[in-house]
């Protein structure tokens, strides 16, 4: 019983961007998450993760006034989404705010990669650094909005263990690249006014 009242004291204290559900409850994300690892390893085993550098040193600006630059690309090998659907994920960390810091957990997040590469429907991530106000993002491609939510609902837990309280946010654009929404930030610009514009990119400057 208290495992469960925490969960829904957790669900209802965050409130991801444009209402998506709140995270899982500990039981259903641990599960999930366990899942992620066994099909990460398979997959590094048999060298289907990769980075490239397309995007790597990309800045790209946001809504809210912030800015951020990309400094990681990973990838799966797999076949094109047939659901396309951009995910957007955001937190800031804990008791970080040196450069040094930053620094050390940007070379260290590398590990981090099993916990998102085995999901189901992941394709490729890109990292981007702490912007103006410490605000880690994740920018992904994912196939099916269903396999992004379930994703975001889980990685909550992880990301609740080294980030602020308050601070881990999701947004989910079904049917949208990624590449396309970064080359050309206006056409999502009417998919909602969301006032709190953290998630959507306005240009995407060399």
């Amino acid at each position: 019983m208290r495992t469960q009242d925490h969960d829904r004291r957790a669900t209802d204290a965050e409130s991801p961007a444009r209402g998506e559900p709140g995270p899982l409850t500990s039981c259903r994300a641990l599960r999930a998450l366990a899942g992620c690892l066994v099909r990460a390893a398979a997959l590094i085993a048999h060298r289907r993760v990769h980075q490239r550098r397309t995007h790597v040193g990309r800045t790209v600006a946001f809504a809210d006034g912030t800015r951020a630059r990309v400094y990681r690309e990973t990838f799966v090998d797999r076949p094109a989404p047939v659901r396309p659907v951009v995910l957007v994920l955001c937190f800031r960390l804990r008791r970080v705010r040196s450069e040094p810091a930053h620094a050390a957990f940007r070379l260290e997040s590398e590990l981090n990669t099993v916990l998102f590469a085995g999901f189901p429907g992941f394709v490729s991530k890109l990292w981007l650094r702490h912007d103006e106000r410490g605000r880690y993002r994740g920018f992904y491609q994912w196939d099916g909005p269903a396999e992004a939510v379930a994703y975001a609902r889980a990685m909550w837990w992880v990301l609740a263990l080294v980030g602020e309280p308050g601070s881990v946010h999701y947004a989910v654009l079904p049917g949208f690249d990624r590449d396309e929404v970064l080359a050309t930030p206006d056409v999502v610009g009417t998919v909602t006014e969301q006032a709190d514009g953290w998630w959507r990119p306005i240009a995407t400057p060399p």
